[in-house]
């Protein structure tokens, strides 16, 4: 009896470790380590990186400038320089062929060049026809270059000005205010100066989008069947 007694005592001891599962007060149990945090997901959006969970200004990338101004009607002397004189020559005299060859290759599909330049013609006979001058065409164009300042990040014209003249600053930490800015002033660029607007437009595209008839700079070989043969006795 005084032995097991002993043993008792010594279990029901404080001082020893706790018995393999023995219950651990709620007050004595170890905090919980926090869960890790979620990594943060890049996504591109017109390709420009966007990571969620995260200010968009602190990864901002700052937009390009347009290859050639929209006054530049000989372009820039470069390799090209043709290209440059035969958009001005299209500009001057067929503007709907010019309108359906940028659509072409900002979107290359099928019928693409077809739909845009019967539509383009269109709107520029009845304008013609009804005003006198060709307000109409410039209503349908101008999405055209609110879609290759997105694509290619380039300034808008309401950046431009902002950054010269250092005015209206607040308007462009709102980028979804700045965006309507800018969609205004594409319509106003292709409406006050709709040939120079082509023209510039076209420039930036064949500097960046060879033509899709180009099947992208890959070689086609076409393979010519054997010709029949036939055998002859000798003489």
């Amino acid at each position: 009896m005084g032995a097991a007694a002993d043993n008792h005592v010594e279990e029901s001891s404080p001082l020893l470790p706790a018995a393999v599962g023995a219950a651990i007060p709620a007050d004595e149990k170890p905090p919980l380590a926090p869960a890790p945090a979620p990594e943060a997901t890049k996504l591109y959006a017109d390709g420009v990186p966007v990571v969620i969970g995260e200010p968009v200004a602190a990864h901002a990338i700052p937009r390009e400038s347009w290859s050639s101004g929209i006054l530049s009607c000989l372009g820039r002397n470069d390799e090209f320089c043709s290209s440059d004189l035969e958009v001005c020559l299209l500009g001057s005299v067929a503007p709907c062929v010019l309108y359906g060859s940028n659509v072409e290759r900002l979107a290359a599909g099928q019928s693409t060049f077809a739909n845009s330049c019967f539509t383009y013609t269109g709107l520029y006979m009845l304008g013609s026809s009804l005003f006198g001058w060709n307000c109409l065409a410039p209503w349908f164009s101008h999405p055209t270059r609110t879609a290759i300042r997105q694509r290619y990040n380039l300034e808008g014209s309401f950046e431009a000005f902002t950054r010269q003249c250092g005015c209206c600053g607040g308007l462009m930490e709102d980028e979804e205010r700045r965006e309507h800015l800018e969609v205004a002033c594409d319509f106003a660029t292709h409406y006050l100066c709709h040939p120079c607007a082509l023209c510039q437009e076209a420039r930036e595209l064949r500097r960046r989008v060879p033509h899709p008839g180009f099947n992208n700079g890959r070689s086609v070989f076409v393979m010519m069947p054997p010709m029949e043969q036939t055998m002859g006795r000798g003489m």
